[in-house]
């Protein structure tokens, strides 16, 4: 079968791609997995944060706020980043570095305790975010998936990608469920990024994978509904509420990995709730659940937008960490409009492939 693009990765990068192209092209959807979003998609901790990614990403998730809202995606939470006497430097730096960009409240031991009650007494001082929200990610990747099949894109699952060449000016991709032929690839396969690329014969641009734990916590007393997510100016952990009191927390590792079907370990576990009773004098009774995730970050932790300089036909959109969901609409209408020649809305330039000096 014969396409103008195919996107490796039907996760949310792959998916919000394949819906904004649809209508203008002939889409192919290739998935490793029986279904799409198995593995960083739904296993996301679910928020929208401007300040999440810092200043290089902040540009992608504003642009992407209003579609979220309007669309009913996104739900009121605010954020809260916490600092000891050692971290106010550290909220210094991120109040000047989104000055102008993102509205922060800096608030005082006081403010701290009207959000987070129970707040130990080592946290002094805060950056209140109004604008951070919870983001339903289910709702929003079955949404993308949806828009791109009514525009005409076709999904493959159960294609795992064995090898890619280009002949005459077209890709033969050969995959578990067939082979397949495209004018252009799109490698959104995130934390296989890399292992695609080598596949098609394009030199790997060193996307990392790395493990990231999340557990469910019952905590007494039962976590207020309405507290923010709350974040360690140091990145030690954050933790948000969830239905019926309960609490995900996760102890914001970053464990360098392969690309797999990761799954959290005992210790990071262990850390995750050591990390919680240190910040706030609830007791923690149970572990309910818990789970890893895989983020992916090229080595200036900046997302990958754009066509390869060395391979022809060859397009870049990984490398989007844990930023994707919240950046997914924005960065899809960028990497549409490269891919169809047009004026995109925000500039590419800091996210380029050349970069890194390729070509």
């Amino acid at each position: 079968m014969k396409f103008d693009v195919a996107i490796v990765g039907a996760g949310m990068a792959g998916a919000s791609l394949a819906s904004e192209l649809a209508p203008h092209a002939s889409v192919l959807l290739l998935e490793a997995e029986d279904e799409p979003g198995y593995h960083s998609t739904g296993r996301s901790a679910a928020f929208w944060s401007e300040t999440y990614g810092g200043p290089g990403v902040q540009p992608l998730t504003t642009a992407s706020g209003a579609f979220l809202r309007e669309q009913g995606f996104l739900g009121e939470r605010r954020g809260l980043h916490l600092a000891d006497r050692e971290g106010v430097a550290a909220l210094d730096a991120m109040a000047a570095e989104f000055a102008g960009e993102v509205t922060l409240e800096r608030l005082d031991r006081d403010g701290i305790e009207r959000w987070v009650p129970g707040a130990r007494e080592a946290w002094v001082e805060a950056l209140l975010e109004p604008s951070c929200a919870d983001i339903d990610v289910a709702a929003l990747h079955a949404f993308y998936l949806a828009s791109a099949r009514r525009s005409g894109a076709e999904l493959a699952t159960g294609a795992r990608m064995s090898r890619a060449s280009r002949h005459g000016g077209r890709w033969r991709i050969d995959t578990s469920a067939g082979g397949f032929e495209a004018e252009l690839m799109v490698d959104a396969a995130g934390a296989w990024a890399d292992p695609v690329a080598r596949l098609a014969e394009v030199a790997p641009l060193g996307i990392q994978p790395y493990r990231r734990t999340v557990v469910q916590l019952a905590v007494s007393p039962p976590a207020p509904a309405g507290m923010p997510l709350v974040v360690d100016i140091a990145g030690r952990f954050y933790f948000k509420p969830e239905a019926g009191g309960r609490l995900w927390v996760s102890p914001h590792d970053e464990t360098p990995c392969e690309a797999s079907d990761c799954a959290a370990e005992e210790l990071d576990v262990a850390v995750a709730v050591d990390r919680l009773e240190k910040a706030v004098d609830w007791r923690v009774e149970r572990v309910e659940r818990r789970w890893a995730g895989l983020r992916s970050f090229a080595p200036d932790r900046l997302p990958v937008y754009g066509l390869d300089p060395a391979r022809a036909g060859f397009f870049w959109f990984a490398g989007q960490g844990g930023f994707g969901i919240q950046t997914a609409p924005a960065a899809a209408k960028l990497g549409a409009a490269l891919l169809l020649g047009r004026e995109p809305e925000i500039d590419p330039l800091p996210y380029r492939p050349q970069r890194f000096g390729k070509g």
